[in-house]
């Protein structure tokens, strides 16, 4: 059987809490309050506590509840009834809170009840603890419960010494940091030294932590008997320090992307709930055609809900994109817009409750009890994109001035990064339409390399860069590579990247050595940028000025690998055993400034190698230094390689933590060999009679190869090339015929360094007939130089 609550035998200090729920129902009955009320939990818990009032149905009473109900914090004198019938008055304090964390409230109730103190023990303590004090400062007997309180620590409770007094410190401010608090006291009180703890005072900005200082007071006998809590605020410094964090905070996270619906909920984001309990961002709908209007005309505009966030969920913010509506034009938003400028409102304003009870998306200001807004248009060069809405209602601070200006300045950075959006949002489309188009759909078919390659576009305010790659091959079965970046973004610097790019292809085709084709494209870059700029090639807007190039050919016969650059990182190359080093290629100058000539460096490969060709952007990562992410390349690359696409896969995770800031471009490649059984070489003499021998040993080949489809082709490309080398050119000459995959190429060198050329026969002529046929017979023939002399070459298609 519950027995009723007892007084105890001697008088000690105690405190008596309760819980009431919102429909006024107590939830909750300590011990305490059943010793002060005499009241047992059953005959208490689910019934109205206004039924433990004395003078329940009284005006001033139901006026006093009526004005608690819209607060966080209430505290008065309360008549109170006793399970007995006699009346109590008691000063209660009442702490309003979250009951279940799914938006539901209740009240925690709290009343101290002290010990008589002994005669004059009070003033003892008083004066030792205000001899000490140098700021706010209280003082907590040995049950932890407050004995005195300077008029400072009044001031920053907001609470009189009568009302707090006898209650412990997380009763007075239902903090958690305030139990830790109560924790270091009972150190001090059991002999532990002074400790220094942060602790929330100030119920109105709770997030506002104070500097205390915990001091035992031990009396002439040198017992502790009570411990003095001396608070500092912090210095101002600290706000001024918060934000700016704020704001840096800002500049990382608001405009992360071209998407303008990312960018506003970015902002509702950072701004709750370091600034705001809820805030919404409403974005005009941009015009079909022209420019948004100035932001003085609100006429035909309407608003979409772009981005919300609130630190209650309990009130919807109606963040759909369909649910635009016209901006009104006596709301605080279209005032805003109007004027250009933000603006402070108290939530009990009458255009306030107005726009609140007229505009749906404006609902939740009414609905969750927003007691202060700021309006600020989000605004940039001129002109509104749209307006932000920030709200307090948790909060009872109001915002102020420099509240305001800390608005300012995040809208300011999200109308930057939507203006910066919207005006390219075309160009940006247009470019990388542009830029796919120029780089290569698919990779040509060749047997030197297999290759995989990668194109990250950046996602960078700026727009698309002038990254390329390609894969040109050439004769002889040998695959040009080739890796370049255009300095600058946008469009401008996809269309002189596809320059470039088309330059290279072309100088390619002549198949000139890669120093000397650098060479070439240096002189081209430097003519494109004088037509532009009226010969200014220094200016900054000379385009193509500071191009960077990597040019290399592979030979998969003698395994060799010539490379030249210009102001490009050198490629890596990883051997068959696992080792990755970069090329010692010399380093020439980017594009465009001239004077000074390009190298070429040549290695011969093992089989089975791979080489690694990139952008810059690959290595400019923001969250690592260079060596970090060589490093990490390294290793990428020094892994196992069943799949080229693998290797490129991987090398980009291990290198990239985010979206790109600059647009990378990827290339690698394994090398092959042509085994000694598809290539046939031949030594000729320098006699009209070695044609015959030549046309022989050619035919001999092609039997050996079973082409036997191709002889008729090949014996008569045999005797016009090398009849033209014993004719024009000077000896030694040189026949070889090359079989890869389902190419069969026919070269015949020659040490002198004239060009054939073909040319249209007259009816009576006797020659000049023998290229014109090659070229109809043959894919495609060239002729290509060295230093040693020139070889004149022709590609036939065979069937396997």
């Amino acid at each position: 059987m519950e027995r009723l609550p007892t007084p105890p035998s001697s008088p000690e200090a105690y405190s008596a809490t309760a819980t009431v729920d919102e429909r006024g129902l107590v939830t909750a009955w300590s011990e305490g309050a059943g010793r002060l009320l005499g009241y047992r939990p059953s005959e208490v818990v689910g019934r109205r506590a206004a039924l433990l009032l004395a003078d329940a149905h009284t005006t001033d009473d139901g006026r006093a509840w009526r004005e608690a109900a819209g607060r966080r914090r209430w505290h008065g004198t309360v008549p109170l009834r006793h399970r007995d019938g006699h009346r109590l008055v008691r000063d209660v304090l009442a702490h309003r809170r979250d009951a279940d964390g799914a938006g539901s409230t209740e009240w925690l109730l709290v009343s101290a009840v002290a010990a008589p103190s002994p005669s004059g023990g009070d003033r003892p303590l008083g004066e030792w603890a205000f001899a000490r004090s140098p700021c706010v400062l209280a003082v907590f007997d040995q049950d932890l419960r407050l004995a005195r309180a300077s008029t400072g620590m009044e001031r920053v409770l907001a609470l009189p010494e009568a009302t707090v007094r006898g209650l412990r410190l997380s009763d007075i401010v239902p903090l958690p940091d305030c139990r830790e608090a109560e924790a270091a006291m009972r150190s001090v009180l059991d002999g532990g030294p002074p400790q220094e703890v942060e602790v929330g005072l100030d119920t109105v900005r709770p997030r506002d932590l104070w500097r205390a200082r915990l001091i035992p007071l031990d009396d002439p006998d040198g017992q502790v008997g009570a411990v003095c809590l001396v608070a500092h605020a912090r210095p101002p410094e600290d706000l001024v320090r918060r934000r700016m964090r704020l704001l840096s905070d800002a500049g990382r996270n608001i405009g992360t992307s071209l998407d303008t619906g990312r960018t506003a909920q970015e902002l509702a984001d950072v701004a709750v709930p370091r600034l705001a309990d809820t805030c919404t961002v409403d974005l005009l709908d941009p015009p079909r055609h022209g420019r948004p209007p100035p932001s003085w005309s609100t006429v035909g505009l309407t608003l979409s809900r772009a981005g919300a966030r609130s630190v209650s969920d309990r009130h919807r913010l109606h963040q759909s994109p369909e649910r635009a509506r016209r901006c009104a034009a006596a709301s605080p938003s279209a005032r805003c817009l109007t004027l250009g400028q933000g603006a402070v409102h108290s939530g009990d304003e009458d255009t306030v409750a107005r726009w609140a009870r007229e505009d749906p998306q404006a609902a939740w200001i009414r609905d969750s009890g927003t007691h202060s807004l700021m309006v600020v248009p989000i605004r940039a060069d001129g002109t509104s994109y749209g307006v932000a809405v920030f709200g307090r209602h948790q909060s009872p601070r109001p915002f102020d001035a420099d509240d305001l200006w800390l608005a300012e300045q995040l809208t300011a950075k999200a109308a930057t990064s939507i203006h910066s959006t919207r005006r390219p949002q075309r160009d940006h489309t247009t470019t990388m339409a542009l830029q796919r188009s120029l780089l290569p759909q698919t990779l040509p078919e060749q047997g030197a390399l297999d290759i995989a390659t990668r194109y990250l576009p950046s996602v960078s305010q700026a727009g698309v860069g002038g990254d390329w790659f390609d894969v040109v091959p050439l004769s002889g079965s040998r695959v040009a590579l080739v890796v370049g970046d255009v300095v600058g973004h946008g469009i401008r610097a996809s269309a002189t990247m596809g320059r470039v790019r088309t330059a290279v292809r072309t100088l390619a085709d002549v198949d000139l050595p890669p120093d000397e084709l650098l060479s070439h494209l240096d002189d081209l870059v430097i003519h494109l940028c004088a037509e532009e700029t009226g010969g200014d090639v220094a200016g900054e807007s000379a385009a193509g000025v500071g191009t960077t190039c990597l040019y290399a050919v592979y030979d998969p016969v003698s395994r060799h690998c010539t490379v030249a650059r210009a102001g490009h990182p050198p490629p890596a190359v990883v051997t068959p055993g696992g080792t990755v080093h970069f090329l010692d290629v010399p380093p020439g100058p980017p594009l465009g400034l001239g004077g000074l000539p390009f190298e070429a460096y040549d290695i011969e490969l093992p089989e089975g190698s791979l080489i690694a060709l990139y952008t810059n952007g690959l290595l400019e990562a923001r969250d690592h230094d260079i060596d970090d992410a060589l490093d990490n390349m390294f290793a990428a690359l020094a892994g196992p390689a069943q799949s080229l696409d693998g290797v490129c896969d991987r090398v980009l995770t291990a290198m990239l933590t985010h979206r790109p800031d600059d647009d990378i471009a990827l290339l690698i490649a394994r090398t092959q060999v042509l085994k000694a059984d598809q290539v046939a070489t031949w030594e000729l003499p320098f006699e009209p009679a070695t044609v015959g021998h030549a046309r022989q040993q050619a035919i001999d080949q092609l039997t050996a190869w079973r082409l036997d489809e191709a002889v008729f082709i090949t014996e008569l490309v045999v005797s016009e090339l090398v009849t033209n080398a014993i004719r024009y050119g000077r000896p030694p000459v040189r026949l070889r015929l090359i079989h890869d995959n389902h190419t069969l190429t026919c070269e015949v060198f020659d040490s002198s360094n004239t060009a054939p050329h073909m040319r249209r026969a007259r009816v009576f002529d006797e020659g000049g007939r023998g290229l014109l046929l090659v070229g109809q017979l043959c894919q495609r023939w060239g002729t290509r130089h060295t230093v040693a002399g020139k070889t004149v070459w022709a590609e036939m298609f065979v069937a396997q």
